[in-house]
């Protein structure tokens, strides 16, 4: 598409009118052409706002060409596929789905200090000058961005798909809600490449950001810690309606594929403007690295008047070729540094502690504060970690203390400069929710309610239904509140005594989603023995650990009798079960708080023994998956693999026997198997045929 400009014959570019004909005057052939001129005239203008950053209209007339064509796609039933109007936000999502990226999403290293990045230099000319490369060595510079990386897919120029970077392998899918960020163009302009995946950075700006927490506080709810938290929750709602109400932007800075080649970094940031892609411009190319040393001091002295957050910048080998020469390791590229910044340090007085009590038990003091900003952000609050700490630091209410961002996220206190009087802070003996005993493991605290504690039951419930546990589809968060609120359950054995009827009279339900809660609930009376451990909550213990247990131990009788009877070396025995996971397990069940809401569970709940393994036919063969299978997960598929004797491991090497190749299979995986030689089975056919060649059904 070619780029609009302000002589065009479109009249929604220039000065557009924004009294439009009554909509029942128009034709259908007058609607669309209207339409069409509407879409290109507010892609125009969202270029011009978000990435040229000189808009040629305000905002109210941009509101009126907007909710214009919105009106003529909505009353004469135009196709809307590409469409601005769609940044509203489609229907909600029952999950988030994996994507593999079509290439890896790499980490950078990093350091804090000027050597660091002098060491940086060093290893860069002496690489290129055992490759011959005889080239200048240039740097371009770019902020270090606070936010959320992600990948986003055009083909043809137009929106295809974006991902979270997950494991640098794969990502969620956050398809629709990227498509809600008015800075993420759904159409390329100019001479764009037929493919082209970039990185970006999602953020939630500085003011916006402040407001967002104004309106949580208002609505009396927590207010997020930082931007980047905001935004990462944001772009992660199964709702791409509510991310669409709230204020994201991008950076993009890096190219994953494309049809095209740059010569040079400093080419790619010039051109991605061109393309439509919003580009952050606080960049520079330097000729050397005291030079680059000098543009992050630069963007140090700047940070706190930017209206996004940074946390360091990152040095690029400008010039492809040398990046090319140089390579990568297995995490990170060769070519590229992160130079941080110091965490940021301020002063305030601690006006009270409060100790909050998690999920798990574990009690956390924070400090309440008089107000202080810290990089923009109005801190009141910071973590004193553990009752430790607290003896550490010395500190009590009325100290005048320090706090810092740590890792530039969560604030710390981390010295005492002026005290208030003598000693500190005394830990509470007992938890502050159930009067239940506190009991100090290490330097932490935790409270032996447990699953009796009605601190933790909010969580240990939603914990109790999620996807790990027993995936009891219903009960997120929000319901879980309506539950508790509603005074119908007070811990997870009272989820099986619910009924229909009195679920259909909360407020937002109805006969429907009550029954289908019910439904799922009644499904959930045999699960699986390593879930069911699983959604016990016991400290330490997550799905590796409790998959170990179910296969050592068989049934949860057996689990339960051990736990019983302090049978500390029976858990032991169990890999990757150490003395600690053990203690931990034993004080769960020698709780009388927890054995009181285990026997309850039980009358209603029968984990079933775990399955013997299928034996050992897959033995010595590893299989690797990408993409996705029709009807079987791909952790499904992996278990079959696993209980015959086989290994499934996430990437190919030249130990790879079968590459499983699903729907939306990126092409790494794939070329990585034609190097290795590793034989490709299509999908869930060619792989339930190939165990059927070893005797193995993956039912």
């Amino acid at each position: 598409m070619a780029a609009l400009e302000d002589e065009t014959d479109n009249p929604y570019v220039s000065d557009p009118p924004t009294e439009f004909a009554p909509v029942e005057e128009l034709s259908e052939a007058e609607a669309s052409e209207q339409a069409a001129q509407l879409r290109e005239a507010v892609r125009y203008h969202d270029h011009r706002y978000y990435v040229e950053n000189d808009p040629v209209v305000g905002d109210r007339t941009y509101d009126a060409l907007f909710s214009r064509l919105q009106t003529l796609e909505s009353v004469f039933d135009l196709d809307t596929e590409g469409s601005p109007t769609q940044r509203v936000g489609g229907e909600p999502l029952d999950e988030l789905g994996e994507v593999e990226h079509v290439a890896p999403m790499q980490s950078i290293d990093q350091g804090g200090e000027a050597e660091d990045a002098r060491a940086f230099d060093e290893r860069v000319r002496r690489r290129l000058a055992d490759a011959d490369y005889d080239g200048d060595v240039a740097y371009f510079c770019e902020p270090k961005f606070d936010g959320l990386s992600i990948e986003v897919v055009y083909e043809d120029g137009e929106y295809q798909r974006a991902a979270t970077r997950g494991d640098g392998e794969v990502g969620e899918d956050v398809t629709e809600n990227v498509r809600t960020v008015a800075s993420v163009p759904q159409r390329l302009r100019g001479d764009y490449p037929d493919f082209l995946a970039v990185r970006g950075e999602v953020y939630m700006p500085r003011e916006a950001f402040t407001q967002y927490n104004r309106e949580r506080v208002e609505a009396g709810r927590d207010p997020f810690a930082n931007p980047r938290n905001a935004a990462a929750g944001t772009l992660r709602q199964l709702d791409p309606s509510v991310t669409a109400k709230r204020p994201l932007s991008v950076f993009f800075f890096g190219v994953l594929d494309a049809s095209v080649e740059f010569e040079s970094h400093s080419a790619l940031h010039e051109r991605f403007p061109e393309w439509g892609l919003r580009v952050c411009d606080r960049t520079a190319v330097v000729d050397d690295i005291e030079a680059a040393i000098d543009y992050r001091d630069e963007q140090l002295d700047a940070r706190d008047d930017l209206d996004y957050e940074i946390d360091g910048v990152v040095l690029k080998v400008d010039d492809i070729e040398a990046c090319d020469l140089l390579g990568t390791t297995s995490r990170a590229p060769r070519w590229a540094f992160a130079y941080k910044f110091p965490a940021r340090k301020e002063e305030t007085t601690v006006r009270d502690v409060v100790v909050q009590v998690g999920r798990t038990g574990r009690l956390t003091p924070v400090a309440l504060m008089d107000p202080v900003e810290v990089g923009g952000v109005t801190v009141t609050r910071a973590s004193l970690h553990n009752p430790s700490l607290i003896e550490e630091l010395g500190v009590d209410v009325g100290d005048r203390v320090r706090i810092k961002r740590a890792g530039d996220v969560i604030p710390d206190v981390v010295e005492v400069v002026e005290k208030s009087g003598e000693g500190h802070f005394e830990f509470p003996e007992t938890c502050p929710v159930c009067d239940s005993a506190v009991e100090r493991d290490g330097p932490m605290a935790f409270c032996t309610g447990g699953l009796s504690c009605p601190a933790q039951r909010e969580r240990a419930i939603e914990h109790y239904a999620s996807r790990d546990a027993l995936d009891i589809e219903g009960l997120g968060e929000k319901a879980v509140e309506h539950l508790l609120d509603a005074g119908l359950v007070d811990d997870a054995a009272d989820l099986y005594d619910l009924s229909v009827d009195e679920l259909a009279e909360l407020e937002g339900w109805g006969e429907t989603s009550a029954q289908n809660l019910v439904d799922e609930l009644d499904d959930a009376r045999d699960p699986p023995l390593a879930n069911f451990v699983v959604a016990l909550g016991i400290p330490h213990v997550g799905d590796v650990t409790a998959r170990n247990l179910a296969a050592e131990f068989g049934t949860f009788e057996a689990i339960l009798e051990a736990g019983e009877d302090g049978d500390r070396e029976a858990f032991e025995a169990v890999p990757d079960v150490g003395p600690e996971v053990a203690e931990s397990i034993v004080e769960f069940f020698e709780s009388e708080g927890n054995r009181a809401v285990l026997d309850r569970l039980l009358d209603h709940v029968d984990p079933q023994a775990a399955e013997a393994t299928g034996g050992d036919a897959l033995e010595g063969l590893t299989f690797v998956f990408t993409g996705s299978l029709s009807g079987l997960t791909r952790g499904d598929a992996q278990d079959v693999v696993e209980r015959n004797g086989g290994s499934a491991t996430s990437s190919v090497s030249g130990n790879t026997d079968f590459l499983v190749v699903g729907e939306n299979a990126g092409q790494r995986k794939r070329e990585d198997a034609e190097a290795n030689d590793v034989e490709l089975l299509d999908g869930r056919e060619g792989f339930e045929a190939k165990l059927g060649e070893y005797g193995v059904d993956v039912e």
